[in-house]
């Protein structure tokens, strides 16, 4: 279940900021690209979002702040786009 979650949402950050200048991780469940920008094609990605599976989820459903998140140590972000909290949580406000 904490899979399909992970993937589910991760699709829907993709679908919601298209582009490939942000990879972002949650192993060992998956990964994608996002934010539109530069492009990046070869060698480790100089934006990236690293947080694991539990952590992702909170996020996406708006259960933690991204700042919180990041201060706590719970999500590595390196590189100057990989401020996601514009975009997360993924809920709809209705």
């Amino acid at each position: 279940m904490l899979r399909d979650a992970v993937r589910y949402t991760l699709a829907d950050l993709a679908r919601r900021a298209p582009g490939r200048s942000v990879e972002v991780r949650v192993p060992p469940f998956g990964a994608i690209q996002c934010v539109a920008g530069p492009r990046h094609t070869r060698g480790t990605p100089p934006n990236v979002v690293e947080t694991d599976p539990a952590t992702w989820v909170l996020l996406a459903a708006g259960r933690l702040g991204w700042a919180d998140a990041v201060a706590a140590g719970r999500v590595v972000a390196s590189g100057t786009r990989t401020d996601l909290s514009a975009l997360l949580p993924l809920v709809d406000g209705d």
